[in-house]
């Protein structure tokens, strides 16, 4: 008690700050999303993320061996596809030579030891935006579920190290893990979105890759029937148990600083590696800021993901993993 225990001696300058210092950042905790586009010499800004970028595959194999070089080892991919190869069942998805697929290649091709993640989902497939095949007025699960576990094997074919399932369609954990495992990809690791919030932060992302959500008569332009319910904290934890018990290796909760309660809650919940996603949004509200003058950019950028490896991430996917890297290193 006060005063033979005087707090503030463990703060008294920088040495000693650094010295006890809990959670420290290192390029080993990030996940760096990259999106690509057909093309040739392409790197084009994304409007609504400064200083952020799509690129196409020549420039693409440059940006890995940079992330390499930084000691950033693992990627997230993310394909803009052509209006022209969009239909309601994700066709294109399962291209052997789709743009995902000769993306994964580049990449292990450039950096064969670089862990490569691929996104598996319909929306940027589909002409409706959708994460799901529409029919009926509807998003139908199983016949979703069961396009996303070809979609997986066909990344798993072009050498992706694990698969990103991001739709939340119920299920489609099992679907994958069963058709990985029967046709011998059984060191294919599957990352799940398990906790995917129908968040308002993903604004930026959708126009990355051009698959926001359509108007129709019959469909909510939203993702409320799919993804979760942002009121809801029990369910969480519910769905990504659910996950592991069918097959995944890593969950993640997403998006990032406004869910840090439920990155906590599945922290204590589980004993696989959880992953949070600091989403497009969040990027685009602190480089606004700091565009303004309100924020300070780097401060705010280290703060907040400092927040939440603090909750209990073990990875974090973020759009400032190189600016991170580069500051602190």
């Amino acid at each position: 008690m006060y005063p033979l225990r005087r707090n503030r001696r463990l703060r008294a300058n920088e040495s000693i700050r650094s010295l006890v210092r809990e959670t420290i950042l290192t390029p080993n905790d990030f996940l760096v999303p990259l999106f690509v586009v057909e093309g040739k010499g392409v790197k084009e800004e994304i409007a609504s993320m400064p200083n952020y970028f799509r690129y196409s595959l020549d420039l693409l194999e440059k940006e890995v061996k940079e992330l390499w070089a930084m000691g950033l080892k693992s990627v997230l991919v993310f394909v803009k596809v052509p209006d022209t190869l969009k239909d309601n069942k994700g066709t294109e998805a399962l291209n052997a030579n789709g743009l995902m697929q000769r993306a994964v290649k580049t990449i292990k091709n450039a950096v064969p030891e670089m862990l490569v993640m691929t996104d598996v989902a319909l929306d940027p497939y589909s002409i409706y935006g959708h994460d799901g095949i529409i029919g009926n007025g509807q998003i139908i699960n199983d016949q979703t579920s069961a396009v996303l576990a070809q979609m997986a094997l066909s990344h798993a074919q072009a050498g992706a190290d694990f698969v990103a399932p991001s739709d939340m369609m119920d299920g489609r954990i099992f679907h994958m893990r069963e058709i990985l495992e029967e046709e011998g990809f059984y060191n294919t690791g599957i990352m799940s979105y398990s906790a995917k919030y129908a968040s308002a932060h993903y604004g930026p992302f959708r126009d990355a890759l051009d698959s926001a959500p359509v108007d129709l008569i019959d469909i909510p332009k939203d993702k409320k029937t799919y993804q979760m319910d942002y009121h809801n904290r029990i369910e969480a934890v519910r769905e990504t148990l659910m996950d592991i018990d069918e097959g995944a290796d890593i969950v993640m909760v997403k998006p990032g600083i406004s869910y840090l309660d439920i990155v906590r809650e599945i922290k204590d919940a589980v004993t696989v590696p959880v992953a949070v996603y600091q989403v497009s949004g969040e990027y685009a509200m602190i480089k606004a800021a700091a565009e303004k003058g309100w924020l300070d950019h780097d401060a705010i950028m280290l703060e907040q993901t400092t927040a939440i490896k603090r909750a209990g991430a073990d990875i974090i996917a973020s759009y400032f993993a190189k600016d991170i890297v580069k500051l602190l290193y």
